[in-house]
């Protein structure tokens, strides 16, 4: 299994923008689609954004659509998520994910998890 390390998580104001990085390391990264994930406090887990192995076709959550983008650099090993417009309700741990292929991560069938990032939107 390829092991994950979030960062760039933090605190921000309604309206601005976080970048968060996941470095991947242990196995070839361009094998792997992948993913991130979000848990709000007493939500269940949800699918914010994936990208496929040569970060070619992407796929967004209706709520992020337009003020988040996934993206990767293969040859740094490192997926991606720049978000902006950012709104309390996007408050929530974010967790990056590996995965076979883009629709397996959608469904939430992978392979590995990271620990996760806290983003904390104030209002």
């Amino acid at each position: 299994q390829v092991q994950l390390v979030e960062s760039g998580g933090g605190l921000v104001q309604a309206g601005g923008s976080l970048r968060l990085s996941c470095a991947a390391s242990g196995h070839t990264f361009s094998n792997y689609a992948m993913g991130w994930f979000r848990q709000a406090p007493g939500k269940e887990r949800e699918i914010v954004a994936a990208v496929n192995w040569s970060g070619s076709s992407t796929r967004y959550a209706d709520s992020v659509k337009d003020r988040f983008t996934i993206s990767r650099g293969n040859a740094k090993n490192t997926v991606y998520l720049q978000m902006n417009s950012l709104k309390p309700e996007d408050t929530a741990v974010y967790i990056c994910a590996a995965g076979g292929s883009s629709a397996s991560v959608w469904r939430g069938t992978v392979g590995s998890w990271g620990q996760g990032t806290q983003v904390t939107v104030s209002s």
